[in-house]
């Protein structure tokens, strides 16, 4: 599973489903496993298949249609809501997204998502709108989501939408989370890359 994120610029997938939960996102009765790999074959498997045979995929379902792929999941508002379940995140991060779009997630959900190298991205409607314009209106679209100046842009390749060419947004993130996704630390991982600095305070030179 990649840890590091910095830019990523990849085709998406849409969403286009308010107030998503997490027993959507990742049923309850798949929450036996403590490891965090294994999930992604569970994200959204209510929606995905019938009576839980992989073998009958709705094929009305946007991740059962083979054009729509990429590292960037696109969702409407309040992504995320629910119960507290880290699950969630660690399925769609497990099915292969790296970045989730929204205008609106779950504190919880949001945190989880950070805590496990997924990135969320809060955007306004209108830009979320757009977006999904884009990427129905083409589906090569791509995204580009610059973490370290906090941007992401519609790439668009055929240039024939009704708004800017490459209409871009910036976005908020936490300054510690920022870091430590780039440099693809946990919590002790940032700790121990200031193993240095922290010996200097205890132990400083007279």
């Amino acid at each position: 599973m990649s840890k590091q994120i910095n830019i990523i610029r990849s085709t998406a997938v849409p969403l286009n489903i308010e107030n998503v939960d997490t027993d959507q996102i990742i049923p309850a009765r798949f929450l036996k496993a403590t490891s965090r790999d294994g999930f992604g074959k569970n994200l959204f498997r209510d929606w995905r298949f019938e009576n839980d045979d992989e073998n009958q995929p709705k094929k009305d379902f946007v991740l059962n249609e083979p054009l729509y792929k990429g590292k960037i999941l696109v969702a409407a508002k309040n992504f995320g809501c629910g119960s507290s379940r880290e699950h969630a995140a660690w399925a769609i991060k497990d099915y292969g997204f790296d970045v989730v779009v929204s205008s609106f997630f779950a504190d919880i959900f949001k945190n989880n998502a950070l805590n496990n190298f997924l990135l969320p991205v809060v955007v306004s409607e209108d830009f979320l709108q757009k977006i999904f314009t884009a990427v129905l209106f083409d589906k090569t679209t791509e995204l580009e989501v610059n973490l370290p100046d906090q941007t992401i842009t519609i790439r668009n390749n055929t240039s024939t939408l009704p708004f800017a060419e490459n209409p871009m947004e910036s976005f908020e993130i936490n300054n510690y989370k920022k870091t430590c996704l780039l440099n693809g630390y946990d919590d002790i991982d940032y700790l121990l890359s200031m193993k240095s600095e922290i010996e200097v305070f205890e132990h400083p030179q007279p």
